[in-house]
């Protein structure tokens, strides 16, 4: 055949398809593959793409800058606490806010980015993040405290003398005091609003290492009762769900050994001070 024009060549060709007081393409099979058209003009062949070049979905082109990372694994402070509350707000983490950017905030920003269409490094960088802001909210005060770790509130004036168990109800927190020296910190949980937590100065008048509860049938381990049935004691659910749960008006801790300690600090007829 002569003259010019185009010329159309049938060529064979193959489709690989890729998938992919107490808490979610497989590969080719031998078989031939239906005739694909191919249009050939008579301008320059195209150029083919480089060995090595060929770049993932989502990846940078070529003489792109990479964004830059704001955080990453090891990262500490309250910036990684509000990226991980968000992450949760996204379903994509599911244990509370720690601060701490470890192996599942990476899994868990590696899968967002995955995704959607960004490269899958696990690491936080300013597109990520901003992807991030357009689909959660800003978490308030106990999205990003949801398991404790706050900073405590000052102790009340009523806790600088004497041997006292100083319980904030503001930053939920409470501290072993003695003589006005804090002595350790931790993080506490309340009863809701229908079992409230008590206010006010008490003592403790009485100690039990595995206590059961008979009313509610639930374990209160290391209790120290301070007002009838009301104890600073350990709490299975707090550990569990933190403060997306509530006691039957006890003062829940969710920190075994820091309780533990505690337990062997405390005397019968030691105060306790419950305060805004």
């Amino acid at each position: 055949m002569g003259g010019t024009g185009r010329v159309v060549a049938v060529a064979l060709g193959a489709v690989l398809v890729a998938g992919g007081c107490t808490v979610q393409g497989t590969g080719p099979d031998g078989r031939g593959h239906a005739p694909v058209r191919v249009d050939v003009t008579t301008g320059p062949p195209p150029k083919s793409t480089p060995p090595g070049d060929r770049r993932s979905p989502g990846a940078p082109s070529a003489g792109t800058k990479p964004a830059r990372v704001l955080w990453k694994r090891g990262d500490t402070g309250r910036d990684v606490r509000e990226l991980q509350a968000r992450l949760r707000q996204v379903e994509w983490l599911v244990d509370g806010p720690t601060g701490t950017y470890d192996d599942l905030t990476e899994r868990a920003v590696s899968g967002f980015q995955g995704k959607r269409g960004l490269p899958r490094t696990g690491r936080t960088d300013a597109v990520t993040w901003q992807r991030l802001l357009g689909m959660s909210h800003e978490p308030g005060k106990w999205e990003l405290y949801l398991m404790g770790g706050q900073p405590a509130a000052a102790p009340d004036p009523r806790c600088t003398r004497g041997r006292v168990l100083c319980v904030s109800k503001s930053s939920r927190t409470l501290r072993w005091m003695i003589d006005g020296r804090t002595v350790s910190t931790m993080s506490v949980r309340f009863g809701s609003r229908f079992t409230p937590t008590l206010e006010g100065v008490f003592q403790v008048y009485w100690k039990s290492r595995h206590h059961v509860s008979t009313l509610y049938d639930s374990a209160m381990p290391y209790a120290m009762f301070f007002s009838g049935g009301q104890a600073v004691h350990y709490s299975y659910d707090f550990a569990a769900r933190g403060y997306a749960g509530a006691s039957h008006g006890c003062v829940n801790v969710r920190d075994e050994a820091a309780i533990a300690a505690l337990y062997a600090q405390v005397r019968k007829g030691d105060k306790v001070v419950v305060y805004r």
